[in-house]
């Protein structure tokens, strides 16, 4: 019987893979969002994976003082689109939620309604760019979800470029780990070291103070265009400049970042994979252009033969 993938969340022995997706815009009514569904999962269907992270979009123009280099758009809600891709391919979904705009109460109430209504049970909660207007804040949510009376599994953000200015990632995933996260998913990594850094000092942490590890899911994407590196960038991807370089410079800028995104995965399974930290994949594309899905598409097959292969030789202890 094939795992769920609440199941192989928690089976710290095995990969996880998914694909990364956002919602169709505001105001997509439900035929339409079904048939945007279907032609994502139609691109899918030659590939195996565990299931899909449905993100929730916010503006973040809060965050930064420099312009959004795409306009934002408001989503349908990200429980509908998970809804309706699970109800399509049968796999489980992990969806995002933003928690700033809730109360307590009507945090809890909209956890009781999306796991009762729309079947969702894997969730990453993520807090404002803006903490001064938000209504709850992430420690917050975590203490809600703990008491609404559901059977859910959270996870958190991890950002390597934070640990990277403070030195105190670590520390911030032990204490979502205390506040419930039994699982992270890393913003897109564009720089190696700064991820091996961050989880070579998290493995070491949690050996001290005899902690199992959580998963890590590392997210990858690729990128096409100068306009998508401006973007990546403004969201706070790290890149170093001799990468950026690289993708602009090259024939081929989607190919180019495919290579770069194999290499930085081959480096950081060679230094973490002796650790013990249980890992994951997740692929997504942060631009609605064709070229760039279909490349997430191709790197997610690169990436997850290149993760098994070094799982199954760690097994056997090769």
């Amino acid at each position: 019987m094939a795992l769920s993938l609440n199941e192989k969340l928690n089976k710290k022995d095995l990969g996880v893979y998914l694909i990364g997706t956002t919602p169709p815009k505001e105001g997509t009514d439900d035929e339409k969002m079904r048939e945007i569904a279907e032609k994502l999962l139609a691109r899918l269907e030659n590939i195996e994976y565990d299931g899909m992270i449905i993100y929730d979009i916010q503006d973040e123009s809060a965050r930064i003082d420099t312009p959004r280099p795409f306009p934002f758009s408001s989503t349908r809600e990200p429980r509908e689109y998970a809804a309706t891709i699970s109800a399509l391919n049968g796999r489980e979904t992990l969806t995002y939620k933003s928690v700033a705009q809730r109360d307590t109460a009507e945090f809890k109430s909209w956890l009781q309604e999306t796991a009762t209504e729309y079947d969702q049970s894997n969730f990453v909660f993520v807090g404002s760019p803006a903490a001064d207007v938000a209504k709850m804040s992430l420690p917050q949510a975590y203490e809600a979800a703990q008491h609404a009376g559901v059977d859910i599994q959270i996870g958190g953000v991890t950002i390597a470029e934070r640990h990277q200015k403070k030195g105190d990632e670590h520390l911030r995933l032990l204490e979502k780990q205390q506040q419930g996260c039994t699982f992270f998913v890393s913003q897109a990594v564009y720089n190696a070291q700064a991820t091996i850094d961050m989880l070579t000092v998290y493995a070491r942490e949690c050996r001290e103070r005899n902690i199992e590890p959580a998963r890590i899911i590392l997210t990858f994407t690729p990128c096409g265009s100068a306009k998508t590196l401006e973007f990546m960038r403004w969201l706070g991807i790290s890149i170093p400049q001799a990468t950026s370089y690289r993708i602009l410079d090259a024939k081929n800028p989607l190919l180019e970042s495919q290579r770069i995104c194999y290499s930085n995965l081959t480096h950081i399974l060679s230094a973490v994979i002796p650790l013990g930290l249980p890992l994951g994949l997740n692929i997504e594309s942060i631009t609605n252009r064709k070229e760039e899905i279909d490349a997430a598409i191709a790197l997610y097959r690169l990436l997850k033969s290149r993760m098994e292969l070094s799982l199954a030789r760690a097994a056997v202890g090769i």
